[in-house]
């Protein structure tokens, strides 16, 4: 509701309504690919913030290539901001007229985001990138980010830094790469590259999560060009 009162008019997408839970090293890499979708000058609500209502959370609004993120500094859009080639990021403070404890995301981050799609400049103060971006984190993320309905198993890795002959190892497991669910038997996992450039691992006519033991946070390993 705060959206379409805000910004009347403007399209609203919801990309993901069950983004991992208290993970927001997962959430980034997983937004990373899927901002891809959507074109130059869209905004970004996005809220996975287990740290709600404490001072050491900061607000912020950054745009990233022509896109704006707006949501909490908690690392969240630190692989967007990593891979951007245009960086500017503002510290949003909390002046929200009526800001509850625990819900930024209707409160705070929402009327900010509405403002910029508005075309509006961000309230707050504009930082040095630098001096957000959270160091040491990998350019792909070798560990499971999200499970769809099906049971697939999306990781953080994207499928440009593998090759087909590669393998991915989890626990006692081993898959190689299929371009599809019908190139395999029935019955049989893989990995493939996902519509969104990711790596992701799915069993044919089956479910990868019960089939593999998979969940979000599962490490993957990889076996390059099939050596182990």
């Amino acid at each position: 509701p705060i959206l379409h009162r805000e910004a009347p008019g403007v399209p609203v997408f919801d990309l993901f309504s069950d983004a991992p839970a208290f993970d927001a090293e997962a959430s980034a890499y997983l937004l990373a690919a899927y901002r891809g979708s959507m074109p130059a000058g869209a905004v970004f609500l996005a809220v996975v913030d287990p740290g709600v209502g404490s001072p050491e959370r900061r607000a912020c609004a950054v745009r990233a290539d022509g896109q704006w993120f707006v949501g909490p500094d908690n690392g969240l859009f630190n692989v967007v901001a990593m891979r951007a080639s245009a960086l500017e990021w503002w510290d949003v403070p909390w002046t929200a007229a009526q800001l509850s404890a625990t819900f930024h995301g209707r409160d705070l981050f929402a009327p900010v985001a509405a403002r910029i799609a508005r075309g509006d400049a961000p309230p707050g103060t504009q930082h040095d990138p630098a001096t957000r971006l959270r160091t040491g984190w990998p350019a792909d993320l070798a560990r499971i980010v999200y499970i769809d309905r099906f049971g697939n198993a999306m990781t953080g890795l994207r499928a440009v830094v593998l090759g087909t002959d590669d393998r991915l190892t989890f626990g006692t497991y081993t898959v190689g790469h299929a371009r599809t669910f019908s190139d395999v038997p029935e019955g049989s996992g893989f990995w493939y590259e996902n519509a969104n450039g990711l790596v992701e691992v799915a069993v044919n006519r089956g479910r990868a999560d019960r089939q593999f033991g998979l969940a979000v946070g599962s490490s993957i390993s990889i076996a390059e060009d099939g050596v182990p």
